[in-house]
């Protein structure tokens, strides 16, 4: 299944745009990306991937509109996953695209 498109264009509409601002197809989802960082990613599963510090997971996890990223039976820690229902509301999308965006923006560049 391909990844929401609908979803990717709400994320494109709400992500602050720039020259660090790139779009990766990766994991059968579109991934978003700051200097090389991922921040989000519209999921083939419907919602969205939110990347996180990892210091913070376990208390973003206490949320009702998250859980965790697992990828081959494995947690991954600074990883979550926005549930599609949640997505659906405009400030909840937004608020998890700035977190994530936040982060990533506080990753040292990726070099091409």
């Amino acid at each position: 299944m391909a990844y929401d498109e609908e979803l990717a264009d709400r994320i494109r509409l709400m992500i602050t745009p720039g020259p660090e601002l790139s779009e990766r197809k990766m994991f059968g989802g579109l991934a978003f990306l700051i200097s090389g960082n991922m921040a989000v990613a519209a999921s083939r599963n419907g919602g969205m991937l939110v990347r996180v510090d990892p210091k913070e997971n376990s208390k973003l996890l206490e949320l009702d509109v998250v859980e965790p990223m697992v990828m081959g039976g494995k947690e991954m820690v600074g990883w979550l996953y926005l549930a599609a229902d949640a997505a659906d509301d405009d400030t909840v999308l937004r608020e998890w695209i700035e977190r994530g965006v936040g982060y990533a923006r506080s990753l040292p560049p990726k070099r091409k």
